[in-house]
This record gives C-alpha cells, structure tokens and sequence, in this order.
C-alpha cells in the first residue's frame, strides 16, 4: 500500500456567542481534518489537528511540505513516517508544525485501523470499551451571570455526567471563587468539579485561589500558570491539596519528561492534535505509567476516546457538547454520547470519523 496524497481541509463557523477562559476569547470554532489518500480507493485516512487559526495558510504549506516526502509511502510505518517528517532544526519540537505533524499521524493510525478491520483503541491497547466523562464548559459570556452558569451546570448533569469543568482567571479571585461556590452547590456533592485558568495566573495568584477553593472539593485546577512554569506549577502542587493538572499545551514525550521530572502536575493532559499524533501520545502514556501518573487528555473526544480506552492509566475523557460548540451533533456520520457517565468507544474500523462534507462545505476557510 502506498499514500498517494495528503491534504489539509479546514472549516471555520461563528458562535452566536463569543465564550472566553481565562486569557482568550473566542468567537469561532475550527475543524483542521487532514486526509490521506492511498492506492486502495477503500482506505482513506481521516486524521485531526490542532488550532492554527492565527496562519492557516502556514498550516496549509506545511502539510504541503510533509506530502513531498509521504506520497510513496507506506502509511502503514508510522514510526518511520514520524521520524521522517520531526526534524527539529527546521520542522517539529513546538508550534504549528508539530501540530500537522500530529494530523498526519492520526490519520495514519486511521488507515492502519481500517487495513486492520479494527477500531484504534483496540489496535493500540484495547484496555476499555468506556470512559469516564467529563463536560467542558462554564465559560465567561456576555450576559451571563450566576443564574446563568448554575443552570449550565444542572443541564450537564442532566446530560448524564457525573463531571463538569468551569473557566476561571478571567475575573477577580474572590469573584471566580463564588462562580465555583454556585457551580458546587448546583451540582452537589457527588458530582466531580473542575476548574481552568487557561495560564491566567501568577504562581502566588494560583496558590490563593487554589487555597481559598479548597472547601469545594475540586477534582483538579487546571493550568494554574504559563505553560513552561513547571518551577510554579511545582510550587502550587506542593501548596494546596487540590490535584494540578496540565499539559494541553506541552509537545513531544521531551516536553512531558521535563513535566515529570520537575514534579510539575498531579494530573497529565496531553492532546495528540497537538502533541504529535498518536505515536507520541503513547510514548507519553507510557513515560506516565512508569510514573504512576494518570492521563486525562485535553480536546478532541472523537481522537481520544480511542486513546483513554486504549491504556490502563487514562483517568477520563474530555467532552464537548453545543453549550461550546454550536455545530455538535451535525457534522459526522457518527457522533458520541455521554450515557450514565461514561462514553463507549466507537466498533467502526479506524477512528470512525465520517466527516458530513456536503455540511462542512458551507464553512470552508
């Protein structure tokens, strides 16, 4: 089997909204989907990326660069393939490239799992066929108060889960500590709740808030501080009892070894659109097994349920519904649902991605 070629499709669509964390604001959603053609016209490899919305056009050039190289290719030598596109000096480590570094590799792993007649979590470990879930949400928006975000909160555990994460570092502390005062009591005792600062804090700011939210029983704050602070991150994880967890933002198995070996967090969320792909994500799976760290992934639930199904430290799936992204439930032939908690992985052969193109069209950067 050979790759004949490799293309970045991207879609952008409006938030009747914009939702904002704590550093950012977004007004759209973006899908980045690299597809990977071979000479059997029955396997084509679906793959996603992370944001490149600040140059789409570098994305686009890079997986131009990438399919010089690819097309004649085996796509079934991941490894190989992996080794031949990260050349640090010039493409790879951090940033965009290694953010389309990682689409291709997922649709590589997407052909290996349709040439194999297996879906990737049981290709790549087969530990679970269900995931714990948690629902992602509780930004800031324009007119939403306490009311606003307590009822959010009852509508996710109404959906089923016995998790929910709220944004904070937007607003003052003591502010944000009543925003998770409201969300506990909404949501009760039983349910887990998280908090993200989105790199809001300074490592003093986080030890306050972390402290002053300890009485609410917080499942894990999130990326207290700046990406590369592991020295602050160490410090807040050795300040409060609340679990530290990071690493949306960390590339490569490199990036999380030096997480490790500074003690920066508790908990683990690599995200394998970002990171470099499948391939990677397991090597840092791994590398977090031998240390007796759990993974909960960032992004994507459609990649990652594979992913935390697949391994026997994955603590829990993180979950998009339309409260953060309006086109949920539209655009693939197959979509995923929370039930009682828990999220199944998908029987389809490969990741069991079915874009909708005649409904992505319209949003075509």
């Amino acid at each position: 089997m050979q790759i004949t070629d490799v293309k970045l499709e991207m879609f952008k669509w409006p938030r009747e909204v914009p939702i904002t964390n704590g550093l950012y604001t977004y007004t759209h959603n973006l899908l980045n989907i690299v597809v990977i053609e071979t000479d059997d016209p029955n396997i084509t490899g679906i793959g996603l990326a992370g944001g490149i919305e600040a140059s789409p056009e570098v994305g686009d050039a890079i997986i131009g660069h990438f399919k010089k190289m690819l097309v004649g290719m085996d796509p079934l030598d991941n490894e190989r393939i992996w080794r031949e596109m990260w050349r640090p000096k010039l493409v790879g480590r951090r940033g965009i490239t290694t953010r389309m570094l990682g689409g291709v590799d997922i649709a590589l792993w997407d052909i290996k799992g349709k040439v194999a007649g297996l879906p990737v979590y049981k290709l790549i470990g087969g530990y679970t066929d269900r995931v714990d879930t948690y629902v992602a949400g509780g930004y800031y928006e324009e007119g939403k108060g306490l009311k606003e975000l307590a009822a959010e909160m009852a509508s996710n555990v109404e959906l089923g889960a016995r998790a929910v994460k709220i944004k904070v570092g937007a607003v003052p502390i003591n502010e944000d500590i009543e925003r998770v005062r409201v969300c506990r009591e909404t949501i009760g005792p039983d349910i887990r709740l998280m908090v993200d600062a989105n790199n809001a804090y300074r490592h003093y700011e986080a030890i306050e808030f972390a402290r002053k939210a300890e009485k609410y029983d917080l499942f894990w704050f999130e990326e207290p501080v700046e990406p590369d602070d592991y020295i602050g991150q160490r410090e807040i994880t050795r300040a409060t009892s609340v679990p530290v967890a990071a690493g949306e933002n960390e590339y490569t198995r490199y990036g999380f070894r030096d997480m490790i070996d500074h003690r920066a967090v508790d908990i683990l969320q690599p995200d394998a659109l970002v990171l470099g792909g499948i391939t990677e994500f397991m090597k840092v799976a791994a590398l977090a097994q031998a240390h007796d760290l759990d993974i909960a992934p960032h992004g994507s639930q459609y990649v990652h349920i594979h992913l935390v199904a697949a391994i026997p430290n994955g603590l829990i799936l993180e979950y998009y519904r339309d409260t953060v992204d309006p086109m949920h439930g539209k655009i693939w032939q197959h979509e995923l649902y929370i039930e009682d908690g828990y999220v199944h992985a998908p029987d389809r052969p490969g990741l069991g991605l079915e874009p909708k193109w005649d409904v992505l069209e319209e949003f075509r950067v």
